[in-house]
């Protein structure tokens, strides 16, 4: 075997088949004019899917409600114009050789980077951005129950669009995360309370809604983190008994695959418990709950995701702790994103044995969809 062959294993879950245990990592672009993906993009992903990557996950995609992305350019996953544009992305990776799933997610109360402001209020479990900072509207009974119907939609959508799969978002600050946390879900009713596993509600019956919708064989990913664009020191879990009962629940309601959003991979999520080099969040995720995960963070770079947002490029590092960690089966899949950007056959370079060619992060690469 060569030292990166344990990456090259092939994972099977449902209906999903995969040459590989590498993921394209959800990358916002914002590069969707009205909304609609184009062939620009479509092209975008082919490259990647034409660079050996095992599943491509899109940049985050809006479902259909007001208000539910921060971003102008952010594309839909609703409309007739909006799926067709997606369909053409599908396809063109499928004839690449690919797989893919979009990622469907709605921005709760979270601000844009640039400043943009949406025609409507934006919604949230209880009108907080963050912690007694007050934004937009608290979601009515009606609101919640239209959401779930519109994440519904989305996903038999994206089963009938010819999509191999899709993950929910549900980390990072956004609308599902917002319920989660309890300094944005000051709720009383059934949707809050004051255990995780009762924050939980909401992503439990968007997981059953989707479930129903796609039936039981079509694979569900569900992205969770603890850290929040708010407030990057937040834990909702700070034990693995509270892990178990935040994230067991959206396993038993029908996620297949948790993919568990850190900053750098190699991070312990316990270490109290086992160790500087103990497991990570998706490693404790798979421990606890028995579903399959995908762990990502910094893979092959040498800064982590709030580097690229202040502009700053990254280099190449070593993929020895990464291959360390598989070999263990710490975690079934590992998501690689801004190396992807910049170099868009990073995989088969590192297939290839070909790691002295590989691309560190340019910033400039964001610019465009190349």
């Amino acid at each position: 075997m060569s030292k990166t062959d344990i990456l090259f294993q092939p994972f099977k879950l449902k209906t999903l088949e995969l040459p590989n245990r590498i993921v394209m990592a959800p990358m916002t672009r914002s590069k969707a004019p009205d909304g609609i993906p184009g062939a620009a993009n479509a092209q975008y992903y082919r490259k990647r899917a034409e660079g050996g990557v095992g599943l491509i996950l899109s940049e985050g995609t809006v479902i259909n409600r007001p208000s539910s992305r921060n971003e102008p350019g952010i594309p839909f996953f609703h409309g007739a114009a909006a799926l067709k544009g997606w369909k053409a992305v599908v396809d063109a990776v499928h004839e690449a050789g690919g797989k893919m799933g979009p990622q469907l997610w709605h921005t709760g109360s979270t601000r844009s980077f640039t400043g943009w402001e949406p025609e409507n209020p934006v919604e949230s479990p209880s009108g907080l951005l963050a912690p007694n900072e007050p934004r937009g509207n608290t979601m009515t009974d009606a609101d919640i129950a239209d959401t779930i119907a519109a994440y519904a939609q989305a996903a038999l959508d994206a089963k009938n669009a010819g999509f191999d799969t899709f993950e929910i978002h549900g980390a990072h600050g956004y609308l599902i995360d917002q319920f989660f946390w309890s300094g944005t879900n000051l709720r009383t009713d059934r949707f809050g309370g004051k255990t995780i596993a009762e924050r939980s509600t909401f992503a439990v019956e968007v997981v059953r809604a989707v479930r129903a919708a796609v039936g039981p064989d079509f694979p569900i990913i569900m992205r969770v983190s603890q850290w929040k664009q708010q407030d990057l020191t937040v834990r909702l879990a700070p034990t693995p008994d509270e892990m178990t009962a935040w994230l067991g629940p959206l396993v038993d309601a029908g996620v297949d695959i948790l993919h568990c959003s850190q900053r750098r991979f190699w991070e312990p999520e316990f270490p109290e418990l086992d160790g500087e080099k103990g497991l990570n969040c998706a490693g404790w995720a798979k421990k606890l709950t028995g579903a399959a995960t995908i762990s990502v963070g910094s893979v092959g770079l040498s800064g982590d995701i709030l580097t690229a947002f202040a502009g700053e490029g990254s280099k190449t590092t070593s993929l020895d702790a990464l291959i360390e960690r598989m070999e263990r089966n710490e975690f079934d899949l590992i998501a690689v994103g801004r190396a992807l950007i910049t170099d868009a056959a990073w995989t088969a370079k590192v297939r290839d044995n070909q790691t002295d060619a590989l691309l560190g992060f340019d910033p400039a690469t964001l610019g465009e969809l190349v």
